[in-house]
């Protein structure tokens, strides 16, 4: 990590005012606090605040102590006549400030509430609770909405020091003798064991699969663990240290107490099977020797993915950064009116709450519940607008989006909206395009350690299925699992596979059946065509406007090969081509892969682009049959997935940032009188560039098809050399720079820190005023 030194006035002012910890309370990646008091701190609060059973009276005792004012209990608390998990019944005074205390009424609490609640400012409402790490983090929260960062930073440091304080009051310790025995469990593997004998008596008499027989047992086997889990919470003492740090968010979780005093259960391969022997013994009384060795498996896995796929993360991240470094907030507004519409529906399959999706845009229109306008066309939604569109459960907002900013170079002010870091409108020059990639990469590198903590426990999402498909869409590579999408709108009939006769090497002729593989066929109406390119060797077997049926040959290749006709068409001839051109009613057949799940029925009508089966869809086909619009919604769909399944939040425009990366660049088809070559991969902002030059010199413009690259790809095709050199191909793309005499305009971040120069961004931006 970097060790900065601030030298000169302008880096002391900086390091004062933009670096020190008290500015930085918020994550930039979800606008959630990054400072939030745990381990000991929570412990120590949770000590504070849990009521407690004691000898004179306590929580469920018949004495009650009565105070006329928390300051009385607190001194009972302090010349020791009472506890401080004792439950006592308090009179506020009647100038009391806090919220949610009434003046001059009783309450039922505890000392160590009083004196946590003291500690926090005044429109904080009294916790009358017991504190877990969750409640500080809201708690942090809270204060940084209605006191701002310097303040809360003052709070934590305060939250902090109490909490260490009374966890050393506490004198919880951890021993052997803490973690108790249970006698339950026996009877429990008992009743596995006899579940599992009749399963596998059930498939000696034929009544189950080899598939069947295999879920069972992972049934019965998870069923038990389930049970033994349940146990624990029973077993152990309510008021004792293990209790207490699990509860408190402290240290360790239910899961992992079950494998110290129940069962480490099922564990999986390194291939990420389920291997069906369980492992009965836990980490107090010790495992056998076979037991060793079947949990050794998925515990080594788990170490050497730490080390392998943090490197695999980093290296994301690298490629993201390069992608987006140049991606600067410009102007104030674009004046977008197309912007994105954000759905209830939409945001309940991704896991996340409308309004925590909209949250810190600007409107487009203005959202009402009845005849209540809650946000103004055109206003930004902040946290208490958000709010309400929760409580009033809006349906959906039509909000600016990163994706369809209309500047060429950087970003505007209200299609980006909030910056989560400060919570606040984003400034000028804030290099939102970094803080997108970081923000993607950063829970990468922790999805790839989550293996490790379970200790490779069957059940347990494996990331390093993830992280491979992050990048995989990232990249716009073909997927390993594709789906089969329709090319054409139409009707769908299903059928099954006919069978076919196939000579084995014997000679012998042998029946393949294909029941289980199923064919889809989509009958379609319309002009479709069918376009072959001819060469001087190929030889044509039609003539032009001659009718052509399903499977004719329209030439044969010099390799050979012959190129037929896929429907019944008219052949429409050219010098280098031959189209096909189809029209009225035709069907086109897609044979489904065995194993494939459908995701459509008999009769159902499905238009290009359509998803048919299960998989992952190939972008590269969704582009071209489906446009722009449906691969960015698609992409953002997936990688949210992916990272909300394993419990990592991502604001969605950090992802909004990278794809409008992805779309970022256009193929030159007709150079016009511009300086641009046809052929050429070539930015959006340098195409319209080199327009309007072309247009002052009354020349004609280029004409350009818009692109969909990985986000390698992009990086290569920038128009900075020093910073695509930097990248990857270093050789090739100095050597190609130089023979086209290429000029840099040191535009972005990278190309201005390779020659030491300040960055456009932050306090180097043109017109940042402290």
């Amino acid at each position: 990590m970097a060790v900065h030194v601030p030298l000169t006035e302008e880096a002391k002012w900086e390091a004062e005012n933009l670096m020190a910890a008290e500015k930085n309370l918020l994550k930039p990646a979800t606008g959630a606090p990054i400072v939030t008091p745990n381990m000991d701190v929570a412990l120590g609060c949770f000590y504070m605040t849990a009521p407690r059973k004691t000898k004179d009276g306590g929580e469920d005792g018949a004495k009650k102590w009565h105070f006329s004012s928390p300051q009385e209990a607190i001194l009972a608390y302090k010349t020791r006549h009472l506890s401080l998990g004792q439950l006592v019944a308090v009179r506020f005074p009647a100038d009391t400030k806090k919220e949610g205390v009434e003046p001059g009424k009783i309450m039922e609490t505890t000392v160590g509430r009083i004196l946590f609640n003291e500690a926090l400012p005044d429109k904080v409402a009294f916790f009358n609770q017991t504190v877990t790490k969750k409640t500080l983090s809201e708690i942090v929260k809270m204060c940084i909405e209605q006191y701002g960062t310097a303040e809360t930073a003052r709070i934590t440091n305060t939250l902090k020091n109490m909490g260490f304080k009374y966890a050393t009051k506490s004198g919880y310790s951890l021993g052997s003798c803490d973690f108790p025995h249970l006698k339950e469990k026996q009877q429990l593997l008992d009743k596995g064991d006899a579940q599992i004998t009749e399963v596998e008596e059930q498939f000696g008499e034929g009544l189950l699969t080899q598939n069947e027989r295999h879920s069972k047992i992972i049934e019965v086997w998870t069923s038990v663990k389930d049970e033994i889990e349940g146990l624990n919470r029973a077993a152990l003492e309510k008021e004792g240290p293990v209790f207490t740090m699990i509860e408190s968010g402290a240290r360790g979780s239910w899961g992992q107490l079950t494998q110290v005093i129940g069962m480490k259960g099922l564990v999986a391969s390194p291939s990420g099977d389920i291997i069906e022997l369980p492992v009965k013994g836990n980490f107090k009384e010790g495992f056998g020797v076979l037991e060793f060795f079947i949990s050794s498996h998925g515990t080594r896995k788990g170490l050497s993915d730490t080390a392998l796929r943090t490197a695999h993360a980093g290296y994301l991240t690298r490629r993201l950064v390069d992608v987006a470094q140049d991606t600067v907030v410009l102007e104030e507004d674009c004046g977008d009116t197309e912007g994105a519409v954000i759905t209830f529906e939409e945001s309940k399959e991704m896991g996340q709450k409308l309004s925590d999706r909209v949250m810190g845009r600007f409107a487009i229109e203005a959202i009402k519940s009845g005849r209540k306008t809650l946000v103004k066309e055109g206003t930004l939604i902040d946290e208490k607008a958000a709010r309400d569109i929760d409580a009033a459960g809006i349906e959906e907002a039509h909000v600016r989006s990163v994706l369809k900013c209309r500047m060429n170079k950087g970003i505007c002010k209200k299609c980006y909206g909030f910056d989560l870091g400060r919570n606040a409108l984003v400034e000028h020059g804030a290099a939102v395009g970094i803080i997108a990639a970081q923000s993607i990469g950063e829970p990468g590198t922790q999805l790839t350690m989550r293996t490790f903590h379970m200790g490779g426990v069957a059940g347990s999402s494996d990331i390093t299925k993830g992280l491979p498909r992050v990048e995989e869409l990232f990249e716009a590579r073909s997927p390993k699992r594709k789906a089969l999408i329709s090319d054409v709108a139409g009707k769908v009939t299903i059928e099954d596979a006919e069978g076919k006769v196939i000579e084995s090497p014997s000679g012998k002729r042998i029946f393949e059946g294909r029941r289980s593989q199923k064919i889809i066929k989509i009958q379609f109406e319309g002009v479709e065509e069918e376009k072959l390119a001819v060469e001087e060797t190929d030889e044509l077997r039609v003539e032009n406007n001659s009718k052509a049926k399903k499977d004719d040959v329209l030439l044969v290749r010099g390799s050979g090969e012959e190129m037929r006709a896929k429907y019944d068409g008219i052949v429409k001839l050219s010098k280098k081509s031959l189209r096909l051109v189809y029209e009225g009613s035709n069907v086109k057949e897609y044979i489904v892969p065995l194993g494939y799940k459908l995701f459509v029925k008999d009769g159902d009508l499905v238009g290009p682009g359509d998803q048919l089966t299960e998989g992952h869809i190939n972008l590269a086909e969704l582009f071209e049959l489906k446009g722009r619009a449906a691969v960015q919604r698609y992409l953002l769909h997936e990688i949210q997935d992916i990272y909300s399944s394993q419990g990592q939040r991502l604001n969605d425009k950090h992802i909004e940032v990278i794809i409008r990366q992805m779309f970022s660049r256009v193929y030159v088809e007709d150079a016009g009188d511009t300086d641009l070559l046809p052929g050429e991969v070539v930015e959006k902002a340098e195409f319209e560039e080199s327009n309007v030059i072309a247009k002052k010199a009354k020349g004609g413009p280029s004409k350009a098809r818009e692109l969909f690259l990985g986000i390698s790809k992009v990086s290569l095709s920038t128009q900075s050399f020093l910073s695509s050199a930097s990248f990857q191909e270093t050789a090739k793309v100095l050597i190609n720079a130089a023979i086209t005499g290429k000029i840099d305009k040191l535009a972005g971040l990278k190309e201005n820190v390779i020659i030491g120069r300040k960055i456009p961004a932050g306090t180097g931006f043109e017109g940042y005023s402290r």
